[in-house]
């Protein structure tokens, strides 16, 4: 449990003690610090409650307050705002709690199970920059949430069953005809692919080009792409070949981005699943005929605007998103059976998960405590404010933006560091440290300014700055055991600079349980900064190592290994690796 927790669990007994009936107590970062580090703000709620003078309460809580040695600077503002602060005791005893390891400092959330599904990568077409959020923040909830002890199962949903499939393949049947997957009488034989991934990068363009400009085109694209639904032989091993090609791209970027997924499924993998999904809501008398469509009608009493139908069959017997979305449901609930669904989407598509959604309860195959909830993001733009391009103005790859972003970090790199290879993985580590922190520091629903030259650069709120300030507190710490240094002991503190460290340090549990809530990552990230750049005034305003007071000295090094550790372990959370040397 950790320490904050624990003081409000005392409070709320305290207050119980003294006649009154409360829930919790919350301390509340104090708005006014020169009157006290935390509020408690309850006393309104209880003199509402009892009909009486908030303020007489208050003055009741805090003469039981004065009793506790934890607390001091106790005093009530206006009507009843109590005030405290932690005595340097308390804060010694903190520090020592916290040395014993930061995952028995949080608390953690109930046992449940999670699938989140956060991928979203279109097999046969290059990732681009608006990839780069789902991956991110997926990735970053996936691994609060394990910190947390959820059991998470992560799937990266490729899709797999779209019209792209059908324009690929077309594109391929013009180029090699002679590939005996098209032959009428194909039995499975394997065959070889004659195409390359960069080869690929071209193909698909070409064949969504000539698609949009062809009506003949794009009718041969949606009659393969329903061939490819039936199960058409050939073309469905044409184009797991093609998946398997582009995998390997999809990966090694996902892999670049320090983002894994425990399944690697598709939209296809749901069809599976589309035959009994379909059986049971037609005998639950749910579906309907509609222009030759089937159709479910998803509309509530309740609605203020109009809910369209979700669509499951389109008149030509071919699925849609909304019908491998449900289906996905449908099989997720009998094989795994979570507590949650989470879906990582970009904002405009809201609509299409309150569908799905509303489809899944009515008909059931989620139960009543089972949540589905969708997680929707901003997108990420350029210093021009507007969706990130190439400089010919053309849809940014996702590799091109990590190279963009490499490019700046390797000038800022130590030119003591000489040998290629190591420099090169370096720069990259501090390339992807830039581009997901700026990614994860706004409110994720929100749209923001991605400048490569500005999240690059070693001061400021960046990434490169916390692993530069993460590396300096690492060599402190190696060149301590260098001077005998194995433990440090917590004696004694100095002035409000040391306090103020350990104060933002005991409020990380609340910030972790915000991220979770809220599922975004702008508290960390936050959190992360204010926390480092406490530390690195108190750095600034101290000589650790050369201290003649050894007492001072050794809760110092206590203090720098507790937030190192507390660093390390929120990168880490945020998938952002640490390199030795910058």
């Amino acid at each position: 449990m950790s320490i904050l927790k624990q003081v409000e669990i005392d409070l709320t007994k305290m207050v119980q003690q003294l006649g009154y009936t409360i829930e919790k107590i919350n301390l509340q970062p104090s708005g006014r610090p020169e009157l006290g580090e935390f509020q408690i703000n309850e006393a309104f709620q209880l003199g509402k409650e009892n009909h009486c003078n908030p303020r007489e309460i208050a003055e009741k809580i805090t003469t039981e307050l004065e009793k506790d040695g934890r607390f001091q600077n106790i005093n009530i503002a206006g009507a009843g705002f109590i005030n405290i602060s932690f005595t340097e005791e308390f804060y010694k005893q903190s520090l020592i709690e916290m040395q014993k390891g930061i995952e028995n400092s949080i608390d953690k959330e109930p046992k449940k199970k999670i699938i989140i599904d956060y991928g979203g990568a279109n097999v046969a077409k290059t990732l681009h920059v608006g990839h780069l959020r789902s991956a991110n923040i997926g990735e970053a909830l996936k691994r609060l949430a394990k910190k947390l002890g959820c059991d998470v199962i992560a799937d990266a949903h490729l899709g797999d069953s779209g019209l792209q499939s059908g324009m690929v393949v077309s594109e391929m049947k013009e180029r090699y005809p002679e590939l005996i997957c098209f032959q009428e009488n194909y039995q499975g034989e394997d065959f070889d692919l004659p195409i390359t991934n960069e080869d690929l990068s071209i193909i698909y363009p070409e064949a969504s080009r000539k698609a949009k400009a062809n009506e003949d085109k794009m009718e041969e694209a949606r009659e393969l792409t329903l061939e490819i639904q039936k199960g058409h032989p050939g073309y469905n091993a044409l184009w797991n070949k093609i998946k398997d090609l582009s995998l390997i791209d999809i990966r090694r970027i996902y892999q670049d981005l320090n983002t894994s997924f425990d399944l690697w499924e598709g939209e296809l993998d749901s069809f599976a699943y589309i035959p009994d999904m379909l059986k049971e809501l037609e005998e639950k008398h749910l579906l309907e005929i509609s222009e030759g469509a089937t159709i479910m009608d998803i509309r509530e009493e309740t609605d203020k605007k109009e809910m369209p139908p979700i669509i499951l069959v389109k008149g030509n017997g071919g699925y849609i998103y909304e019908t491998t979305d449900l289906a996905t449901i449908y099989g997720r609930m009998k094989r795994f059976q979570p507590d949650e669904i989470w879906y990582l989407a970009d904002n405009r598509q809201d609509l299409h998960f309150r569908q799905v959604f509303r489809a899944s309860n009515k008909a059931k195959f989620t139960t009543e405590a089972t949540k589905l909830e969708f997680i929707g993001f901003g997108t990420m733009n350029g210093p021009d404010g507007k969706p990130f391009k190439t400089r010919d103005g053309g849809v940014m790859t996702l590799g091109s933006l990590i190279d963009l972003v490499n490019e700046e970090t390797t000038k800022r790199l130590n030119p003591m560091i000489t040998d290629p290879e190591e420099k090169k993985q370096i720069a990259k580590m501090i390339a992807i440290s830039a581009l997901k922190y700026a990614d994860l520091l706004p409110y994720r629903a929100t749209d923001y300014v991605f400048e490569p030259s500005k999240f690059a650069d070693l001061e400021g709120k960046t990434g490169p700055y916390l692993l530069y300030s993460t590396i300096r507190m690492k060599s402190l710490l190696r060149k301590a055991k260098e001077n005998g240094y194995e433990t440090y002991e917590v004696k004694k503190l100095k002035n409000d600079t040391d306090k103020n460290v350990l104060l933002t340090l005991i409020s990380l549990p609340k910030v972790l349980k915000k991220a979770f809530d809220t599922k975004s990552l702008n508290d960390i990230t936050e959190f992360l900064y204010k926390l480092t750049s406490t530390y690195n005034k108190f750095y600034s305003e101290n000589h650790i190592l050369t201290s003649k007071d050894e007492e001072l000295k050794t809760t110092w090094l206590a203090m720098t290994e507790v937030v190192c550790k507390t660093n390390l372990f929120l990168l880490d959370i945020l998938g952002i690796s640490v390199p030795e040397k910058m």
